[in-house]
């Protein structure tokens, strides 16, 4: 055996595995995706129809609140886990894509507080981390960075605001794991979001050399980095069309592969109990009903 294979860590060789791990199930999940999209799409007795626009989700009368009321929601939501101490609380924080995460599709073995935003940014997000302050989180999962990039925020004030997150994160929650998650890709020219052209303004590759400076980020500051942006970007650079709405945000499929990459990803770092059980908490999207 040469000497390179004698000093090769152990650990490297696990993290090598659990990768492949991840990819291989991502890899089936979008094969079986693709399969069921054909076969409903296309029965033998009919003719190949013309494949609809993608229809945004139904987000509810929540899609309509300002910014000052989330904030006052997410405090009141955020209240409640500080109050009954839920057992594995996890906490995504973040901006629409985190926001609109199907409850039904999060991992049932733990008991979630959702405090995304829609159009938050990275500074919005460090301003209000003291809303769950009080909480106690097995686990808090950070995304945040695609809605500064397009209201045209430097790189640099982005990666400070990252840097300031994560560093009042651990010094808070000394208890808990923390996972900064990548910026995910855009949809590029088949993008049909409303702001096509701002996205269409940031290249995808701005993206992932911006990621790269937040794992480093992540190393510094002693927390896990979640590499999605590998997951969900196709051949071509851009966000794969089978897993958004708009070139944007995500649809079940993307929030199916998001979930692999948690559970797996929990998993490997010890933090999650592997047998699934359903969780009586109710999470962040469901704690409270908006009176119209």
């Amino acid at each position: 055996m040469s000497t390179t294979a004698k000093t090769f860590p152990v650990w490297a060789f696990f993290l090598l595995a659990t990768n492949g791990i991840l990819m291989l199930a991502v890899i089936l999940l979008l094969w079986q995706q693709q399969r069921l999209t054909a076969f409903s799409s296309n029965p033998p007795s009919q003719l190949p129809e013309k494949q609809p626009q993608a229809v945004k989700p139904e987000l509810g009368p929540r899609h309509q609140l300002n910014y000052q009321q989330w904030l006052e929601i997410l405090e009141q939501e955020a209240k409640i886990a500080a109050d009954q101490r839920p057992p594995k609380l996890t906490i995504l924080a973040g901006d629409s894509l985190s926001l609109w995460f199907p409850v039904e599709l999060l991992p049932k073995d733990r008991n979630w507080l959702n405090q995304g935003i829609s159009g938050e940014t990275s500074n919005g997000l460090l301003k209000r981390l003291n809303l769950f302050d009080n909480t106690q989180p097995e686990t808090i999962f950070v995304m945040i960075g695609i809605n500064d990039l397009i209201r045209g925020v430097s790189e640099q004030v982005i990666l400070d605001n990252q840097r300031q997150i994560l560093s009042y994160l651990r010094r808070t929650h000394p208890q808990a794991k923390i996972f900064v998650q990548s910026i995910l890709p855009h949809g590029g020219e088949t993008a049909t979001w409303e702001g096509r052209e701002k996205l269409l303004a940031i290249p995808n590759s701005r993206i992932q050399q911006l990621n790269e400076q937040l794992k480093s980020i992540a190393a510094k500051q002693g927390v896990e980095y979640l590499d999605l942006y590998s997951l969900f970007v196709n051949q071509q650079g851009n966000l794969r069309q089978e897993l958004t709405t708009d070139g944007l945000h995500l649809n079940p499929a993307g929030y199916l592969v998001w979930r692999t990459a948690l559970q797996i990803y929990q998993q490997r770092i010890g933090t999650g109990d592997k047998s699934i059980q359903n969780s009586k908490y109710p999470t962040g999207r469901q704690a409270y009903k908006i009176q119209n």
